[in-house]
């Protein structure tokens, strides 16, 4: 996980991580806990998890970008390595507002790699750095 989430993030994740792997669901307390620390788009992000709409994408560079397809059927390249991802609530909420750490995309793409079910799909670097400049998705 990154540094540059607060210590009570990571930890979340960590606990995410270790009680997913022996027991295969989140309990109640580690949901509730993802709700106070995350805010209403925790819920939104856990949907997102069932629906298996978060994918990895990694280069032979070792880069990664994160695709999310959202509620509305939009696919946002989202990249946790700086917390960013193109959706207005992100604009809005995260960066204009402060109101928020994470938005529901980059929030789902976290509870994925924690719970071990992201999707993986290896890219060219050349079609990893289309994806990064915005000129074209893989």
């Amino acid at each position: 996980m990154s540094s540059l989430l607060p210590a009570v993030a990571e930890q979340l994740f960590r606990d995410i991580h270790r009680t997913y792997r022996e027991t295969s669901h989140i309990p109640d307390d580690l949901l509730i806990a993802l709700k106070f620390v995350f805010g209403p788009c925790a819920l939104q992000a856990l949907d997102l998890v069932d629906q298996r709409s978060v994918t990895c994408l990694s280069s032979p560079s070792g880069r990664k970008a994160f695709q999310v397809i959202g509620a509305s059927g939009h696919l946002y390249t989202c990249f946790v390595s700086c917390h960013y991802c193109p959706c207005p609530a992100f604009a809005y909420t995260v960066l204009r507002r402060n109101e928020g750490l994470l938005c529901k995309h980059i929030l789902a793409a976290y509870l994925c790699q924690a719970m071990g079910v992201t999707q993986q799909e290896s890219v060219s670097d050349q079609q990893m750095s289309m994806l990064l400049s915005g000129t074209a998705a893989p």
